[in-house]
């Protein structure tokens, strides 16, 4: 059994991941998803690692994801704690100095969503969320979701520089979205190789994909941990 530390993205909260949490324990680990702190513009991103930290206490066997913004925080929370594996899933790769605010022009994002959109006739950067984020999302759960948006990160998080020196030393994997309209697989399958070294997984799904197939999600996060302990399952990460 594992534990998976489930991290939301930005103007989420614990609940976007609660299907992967119940799919989780129907296989039997634990998983938590702890609210980040939200309309708080002073929190920053040690705040959040520190409010995981704390909805963790000394549960052992960890694997920490981080969902797109959740990715600035994943990292610190497998710096302090004993992870197994830590998985990004359409995550924000940071690198150490970068702020988030200046992610977006130091990866290329725009361009890349420009791009995509031009190919598949704006879908990608669609302002409506009903084309772009939740696509795929049964039209309840996209309702209720959005009626939960609140405002995280801060703008202190945004702000600055991400806190760490170097990529913490624990098995890293990337799973990438291929109907993901936010962030185009394109622009992962260039940027993860780039900043982490590995190959991205690919899972079928848009950037909502823990909502829209969390059954799918937690086969995957299952498989890993169970790589990371020796077991059967998972996807060997394929370095360059």
């Amino acid at each position: 059994m594992s534990t998976f530390v489930l991290i939301h993205g930005g103007g989420d909260t614990g609940w976007s991941w609660h299907l992967v949490e119940a799919a989780l324990r129907a296989r039997g680990h634990e998983a938590l998803a702890p609210d980040l702190p939200g309309d708080d513009e002073s929190k920053t991103l040690t705040d959040y690692a520190d409010a995981v930290v704390e909805a963790v206490g000394d549960r052992r066997d960890l694997v920490v994801v981080g969902h797109s913004f959740g990715a600035f925080t994943a990292p610190l929370v497998a710096d302090r704690l004993p992870v197994d594996v830590l998985v990004l899933l359409a995550g924000m790769i940071p690198s150490p100095g970068e702020s988030p605010d200046e992610w977006w022009a130091d990866t290329g994002y725009r361009s890349a969503v420009e791009e995509q959109a031009g190919r598949d006739g704006g879908l990608t950067g669609n302002p409506d969320p009903f084309v772009s984020f939740y696509h795929d999302v049964p039209r309840e759960l996209a309702v209720e979701a959005m009626g939960r948006e609140r405002a995280h990160p801060s703008k202190a998080a945004s702000a600055a520089p991400w806190p760490l020196d170097a990529w913490p030393d624990v098995p890293t994997r990337f799973v990438l979205c291929d109907e993901d309209r936010f962030f185009p697989p394109a622009f992962f399958r260039r940027l993860v190789p780039e900043r982490l070294g590995v190959v991205p997984d690919e899972i079928a799904g848009g950037h909502c994909v823990a909502l829209g197939r969390p059954g799918e999600v937690a086969d995957i996060l299952a498989g890993y941990a169970s790589a990371a302990k020796g077991g059967p399952g998972g996807r060997p990460a394929r370095r360059l």
